[in-house]
């Protein structure tokens, strides 16, 4: 009795209540808010599928900048090879060698902070000026359709953000924060402002930005941690997709499927076979339809762009999207 603690109701907790009591007293209320989530489970979906597609496609057409002469038809069929080994794996990935990304992910991000750091002290650290806000009006009001394309291609820079929420049941809440704010986020904007610096100095470099920019004796190593990092991303969407099912199905929203747990320490570390050969599938329809990353990408900010407006992710994408757009709107307003 003496740790007993009487808990008053605060005014989220009133205010989620008065909601819910609208919601339940309108039926058409109750329609329309079923049909947003199921349609936003359903973006979540394709983003599971084009994920991978992006993500090992864009790492392998590195190839071509340390191989000039590598064609496309290459680089589609090394990245049809990975997706398929990726999806073979899924299974003993889940429990078996889910050990190495940690670490891999770790050494991925210092890269990127590395290369943008090496980036700013070779090109120039005028970069930097992409933090006051007052260019991204200047740039508005200069180039209006441009700017808004640019806009639009910044949202690809938060992507994965989404599916941090199917994460949270394997680390607690405070520790995806802290290391989102001290590890990835300065290491993604040191990234982006290297790649702005990079781009400054050599405006006529047409695409492949990222890998044209890492310094030429350490190229290889960084190609090859590039399409490690892509592995474990479309990984991760995929069991991503494995917790979202799980909970449509408990919920009778999803026809019965076999799920495997690989762990029987962890509940919620599981396989879903039918649906991992689903995605492995529509993985490689969309790269035989698409074959680049220009149109893979189109696809994939719209997916991207319905996922986040219909699941209200967090705010530090729209705080990650805004220091982006700054970055790349300091590069077009240094054109002639």
């Amino acid at each position: 009795m003496s740790s007993f603690r009487l808990k008053l109701p605060t005014d989220e907790l009133e205010r989620s209540i008065k909601v819910k009591e609208k919601l339940e007293s309108s039926l058409m209320m109750k329609k329309l808010l079923l049909g947003l989530v199921l349609f936003g489970t359903a973006m979540f979906i394709s983003n599971g599928v084009i994920t991978p597609a992006m993500s090992v496609l864009s790492a392998v057409s590195g190839l071509k900048v340390g191989i000039p002469k590598a064609s496309q038809d290459v680089v589609v069929m090394i990245s049809i090879a990975l997706l398929v080994v990726l999806y073979s794996l899924q299974r003993y990935a889940t429990s078996k060698i889910g050990f190495i990304v940690g670490p891999c992910l770790l050494i991925w991000f210092c890269c990127l902070g590395g290369i943008g750091i090496c980036n700013l002290s070779r090109y120039g650290s005028g970069a930097f000026k992409a933090f006051n806000p007052l260019y991204i009006f200047y740039y508005f009001g200069r180039n209006p359709f441009q700017a808004w394309l640019s806009l639009a291609g910044c949202l690809l820079c938060a992507t994965g953000s989404e599916a941090i929420f199917s994460n949270l049941c394997h680390f607690p809440v405070r520790f995806v924060q802290f290391m989102f704010v001290l590890l990835v986020l300065p290491c993604l904007v040191l990234a982006y402002l290297g790649q702005a610096a990079f781009l400054i100095a050599n405006e006529k470099t047409p695409e492949h930005i990222f890998f044209a920019s890492i310094p030429g004796n350490v190229f290889w190593p960084v190609f090859l941690l590039a399409n490690l990092a892509a592995l474990i991303a479309s990984r991760t969407m995929t069991i991503a997709i494995f917790q979202c099912l799980k909970q449509s199905i408990s919920l009778g929203c999803f026809p019965r499927l076999k799920i495997v747990h690989t762990s029987r320490k962890f509940m919620a570390k599981i396989y879903i076979p039918v649906v991992n050969w689903f995605l492995l599938a529509s993985c490689l329809g969309f790269i035989l339809l698409f074959r680049s990353t220009s149109d893979v990408g189109n696809a994939y900010g719209n997916s991207i762009a319905l996922d986040m407006l219909l699941c209200l992710t967090p705010a530090y994408a729209i705080c990650c999207n805004a220091s982006v757009f700054c970055t790349l709107t300091l590069f077009h307003l240094e054109q002639p």
